[in-house]
């Protein structure tokens, strides 16, 4: 497979995810934090890394934005749920497995 069609590929899959992710307003990020390793702020994350590394000026809240479908703030207050002691203590549990990001400073 050659290189661009590689990175269409990739930027569907990506797209699709944070499609899905849209949709499932009902998935906490503690709760994929904890399974997964990675949340909704992880890919946020990870697209603002992306921006800077290629020198496209990106805030973080547009990059939370993007992921989201709303601005980050407005989301949580519409989907976030109070906290449980059961995920807190299960994020805590897998806390070495999360993803680690290294987001260059922009």
């Amino acid at each position: 497979m050659d290189e661009l069609s590689r990175l269409k590929l990739e930027a569907a899959a990506f797209r699709g995810l944070v499609q899905h992710l849209q949709k499932r307003t009902d998935l906490q990020n503690i709760d994929m934090m904890a399974l997964a390793g990675f949340c909704r702020n992880c890919l946020g994350k990870w697209y603002l890394a992306a921006a800077r590394s290629e020198g496209v000026p990106l805030s973080e809240a547009e990059a939370k934005q993007a992921v989201y479908g709303m601005p980050y703030e407005e989301w949580k207050a519409k989907y976030q749920t109070e906290l449980t002691d059961k995920q807190q203590q299960a994020y805590q549990d897998t806390k070495p497995l999360h993803a680690v990001i290294d987001v260059p400073k922009g």
